[in-house]
Parts: C-alpha cells; sequence; structure tokens
C-alpha cells in the first residue's frame, strides 16, 4: 500500500477571494493605524531601520502597506524540510497547496499506552514518541510533541532534538526556549550532517518561536526567532489567538489578528536574514466562555485554520497550520470525530505542514502514544480523500466495462490487480471483520488494538539513527546532553 504525502489540497475554500482580500486590506490597516508591539530592543531597532514608525515608549511600531509587502516578498515560497533519507523519500516539500501532516507541542502530560490516566511527561517519552513517529507511515514529520518536565530549562533544547534526532529519520522539528540552547541545537545538528553547509542544504531540523497574540512580539520569542534567522535555520513563528479572549469573537476577527501576527514574524526574520526559510504559522482557536479555556478540538478552530491556509497562498508563503487534537481526556467517540474533522478540513483546504494533528487529547495538554495510532489511520484516510478521484480512460474502464457486459464481473480481471493496492486505502487498524471473526480475536475495540500496536513498536529493541563515532563526539561536544538518549 502507497504512503501518501504531499499531495494537492486547496479543495475546500472556507473563505471567498473577496473575503481574502478583505481580511488582508484590514491587516493592513491594523498594521499601519493599531501597530504591533516589539519588546526586544534589537528587533524594536531592526523595524525602525528598515522604515517602520517606532514610539520608543510604547515600542509600538506602525508599518505601512508598501513595507509589509517588500519584506513578505523576500521570504521563499517553499521550504524544505528534510528527512534523514539520501534519496529524499523523508522530505517535505512545504509550500503551495501541498498537504503533510505530524505530531505538535508541547504537552506537559502523557497518557501511557493502554491507560485512561496521565502523568508528567519526561525525557523518556520523547525518545518513544519518536521511536513511535518513525514507525507510523502516514505521519511524515515529528515535532516535538512534549516537554520533558524532568529536566532545567536550560537543558531541554538540546535533550529534546537529540533524543527525536536519534530515534526517527524523519524531519524534527521543535520550539526552542534559550539562545544558547538553540546554538547548541544548530551545533549538534551540523555535526551529524558533516558540516555547517550539509545541513543548511538539506536542514532535517526546524524551529518554533512564537508571536504572543494580540499583535506582540515579546523579548523572548522575537530574540529566539532572530538567532534562528541569522542562522539560516527554517523558523515559524506562529501565533494563537483565541476567539473571545486575545482575538474577537467572531472567526473573521480573529483570522485578522492571526494574520497580523504571524506577518509580524515573518517579516522579523526577513530583516534579520533576507531569504530565512520561514513559515506563515496559525495555531488559532476558541476559547469556552464558562471558565476561559482554551478549546482544541472545536469545528471552528478547524474553519480558522483551513481559512488561514487560504491567506498564506494569498501572500505566496508555505504555512504550518494545526488540526487534529481532541478536548476528550480518553481516546473515545469524541477523540475520534474532533481530530478527524479538523484533520480533513485542513488538508482539503490546503494547508501544508499540518501539525499537531497526531497524539493529543485534553486540551492539547496531554500526548497520547495509543493516540498517535489512531490518528496514524486518521491521517491516512483524509490523505486518500485529499489524493481524490483519478479520471482518465484507464480510471474509466470502458473496454473493461464492455468486456464484462451486462451481469459479469471484475474480480479476476487484470485491471482490478493493477489498481488494487493503490484505489482504496487499506486501514491498518480498523475492524472490518465479521461479527463472529471479531469475537474470536478477542472483541476488541479501537482503543485496545492501538494499545497493541504502540506495545508492539515499543517492544522491539531501539534503534540508533545517528551512527556510534557521531553519538560520541555528541556526547563530548554538546553541552548538557543526557547519556542515555545517544546510547
Amino acid at each position: 500500500m502507497k504512503t501518501r504525502k504531499g499531495l494537492k489540497g486547496g479543495h475546500y475554500k472556507v473563505i471567498s477571494e473577496k473575503d481574502i482580500v478583505k481580511i488582508h486590506e484590514t491587516s493592513l490597516r491594523v498594521f499601519a493605524e493599531v501597530g504591533v508591539k516589539v519588546k526586544f530592543p534589537e528587533a524594536l531597532e531592526l523595524f525602525e531601520k528598515n522604515g517602520a514608525k517606532v514610539d520608543k515608549a510604547s515600542r509600538v511600531v506602525k508599518i505601512s502597506p508598501e513595507m509589509v509587502t517588500e519584506w513578505i516578498g523576500k521570504a521563499p515560497s517553499t521550504v524544505f524540510l528534510c528527512g534523514r533519507e539520501k534519496n529524499g523519500d523523508l522530505d517535505c516539500e512545504i509550500g503551495g497547496d501541498k498537504v503533510y501532516f505530524g505530531t505538535g507541542g508541547t504537552a506537559l502530560n502523557v497518557q501511557e499506552s493502554g491507560s485512561n490516566d496521565a502523568r508528567r511527561s519526561k525525557l523518556e517519552d520523547i525518545v518513544n514518541m519518536a521511536r513511535l513517529v518513525d514507525a507510523l507511515d502516514n505521519i511524515h514529520f515529528y515535532m516535538l510533541n512534549v516537554y520533558p518536565n524532568d529536566l532545567s530549562e536550560k537543558e531541554v533544547d538540546v535533550n529534546r532534538f537529540g533524543a527525536a534526532l536519534n530515534r526517527t529519520r524523519k524531519h524534527v522539528m521543535g520550539g526552542v526556549y534559550t539562545v544558547e540552547g538553540v546554538r547548541n541545537v544548530i551545533k549538534m545538528a551540523e555535526i551529524i550532517a558533516g558540516s555547517p553547509g550539509k545541513l543548511r542544504d538539506r536542514p532535517f531540523i526546524s524551529m518554533v518561536t512564537c508571536v504572543i497574540s494580540p499583535l506582540t512580539l515579546d523579548e523572548t520569542y522575537a530574540q529566539l526567532t532572530m538567532e534562528a534567522a541569522r542562522n539560516r535555520i527554517p523558523v515559524v513563528v506562529p501565533s494563537e489567538p483565541l476567539c473571545g479572549a486575545t482575538a474577537p469573537m467572531t472567526l473573521a476577527g480573529n483570522l485578522v489578528i492571526q494574520n497580523v501576527d504571524s506577518l509580524a514574524g515573518v517579516m522579523l526574520a526577513q530583516m534579520t536574514s533576507s531569504g530565512t526559510p520561514t513559515l506563515y504559522g496559525c495555531i488559532s482557536s476558541i476559547t469556552d466562555l464558562r471558565d476561559m479555556k482554551y478549546l482544541s478540538g472545536a469545528v471552528e478552530m478547524g474553519l480558522m485554520n483551513a481559512a488561514a491556509a487560504q491567506m498564506a497562498r494569498f501572500y505566496d508563503l508555505p504555512i504550518y497550520v494545526t488540526a487534529g487534537m481532541s478536548d476528550s481526556k480518553v481516546n473515545d467517540a469524541q477523540a475520534g470525530y474532533e481530530s478527524a474533522i479538523t484533520n480533513l478540513m485542513v488538508a482539503l483546504a490546503g494547508g501544508n505542514f499540518i501539525h499537531d494533528a497526531a497524539g493529543f487529547l485534553e486540551f492539547c495538554m496531554t500526548a497520547s502514544y495509543d493516540k498517535l495510532v489512531i490518528d496514524n489511520e486518521i491521517i491516512g484516510m483524509v490523505m486518500r480523500a485529499v489524493d481524490g478521484i483519478k479520471v482518465d480512460d484507464d480510471t474509466l474502464a470502458f473496454d473493461l466495462i464492455k468486456k464484462a457486459g451486462p451481469g459479469g464481473h471484475f474480480i479476476s480481471a487484470r485491471h482490478t490487480r493493477r489498481h488494487m493496492r493503490t484505489e482504496l486505502y487499506k486501514p491498518r487498524l480498523s475492524d472490518r471483520e465479521n461479527r463472529d471473526r471479531w469475537r474470536d480475536e478477542g472483541e476488541k475495540d479501537i482503543r485496545q488494538r492501538a494499545a497493541g500496536k504502540a506495545q508492539e513498536i515499543l517492544t522491539k529493541p531501539p534503534l540508533s539513527v545517528i551512527p556510534e563515532d557521531i553519538r560520541a563526539r555528541i556526547k563530548q561536544e554538546i553541552p548538557g546532553i543526557r547519556s542515555f538518549i545517544m546510547e
């Protein structure tokens, strides 16, 4: 069965071309009349140097439409996020309307396989999550999805990336926390690649910073954005406006805040180093106004991220979007339908880098081993939907229909054999047996089958992706690296 990745989305349009222009024009008014607060002095100077109006007292920059257009125009329209296979089979070409799915983060809790409970996540969970991702064919990249609560902040960056890089061949993206951590992660990746130039030619790491909604580039994240850009490491600077809290209650108003925030991050990266591979980023959602908590499984989240994919194409920028999460605490029907609906919406809209799409429960606070396996199945079905229906002389099969005629059959036809493994998606986890056989095999539901699959993968001896001599060098040269993740 073929693995579907990088397929053409964009069939679903949640907003019209006229709507896109209205959001764009309103965003330009926000840049020019309201402005963006920039708390990092070096970033503030950079905006002023390049023509923004800066109020030093409030640290608010106001940016003309011409300046916005100029600087977002310097960002590449396609970003290559590479895997570790030299033949490129694991690469992701992010841009246009090509669709890829993966994990995301950063959860503070983990739900172990077969369990309904949650515990604090640890560094060892990153090792094991990376192993699962490497084995699951419909998950195209590993975005670091849990926070190691057993480490101090200064140890997090190198150990999160190191744990993942040694256990998966797929592209690794992650949030970063300290400037020194960013530098050490890059140094580690250069050692693995063989040289700084080889890493830039085939970047198998990328980094996430953030804009703080509404309309704020804070000191820490602006500094981290600039550090990644100086080093020409692919970077995304997403924003997470929440309807009714950090953005207007209306989805259109949220899209304006999200658009301004994201474009501000793109501009900062380009002003730091023009041409830096930069993704437009959206992680918009809604607020439960009863208690002001963030909701991750809402259909409105899918709508806004689908619309953001359209906005990114308007600007000819690659996009990082969110889908596939659930607010349920366990892998029940709610977890399934929330994840499937938003994944399908955003993929059909042409979201490029769809993260958080596998493994998240409980308002994005808990990463579930079993849900990774279940979502791998959901993503496979979604990608079959994105693939659509191919219509040509061969698939229309007129000659075959004519040969079979009324009352004939197609079971033994060569045409059937030729297409049987590519035309239909064959689930790996779903139950398609009759009741008697299902009963004979233990009457297992989807949660039990997912737990069995997760445990099957994780009970195998772990394999290192990084050669032994390189692991020894990393342990010697990278400060704070934990030895066990390089075994």
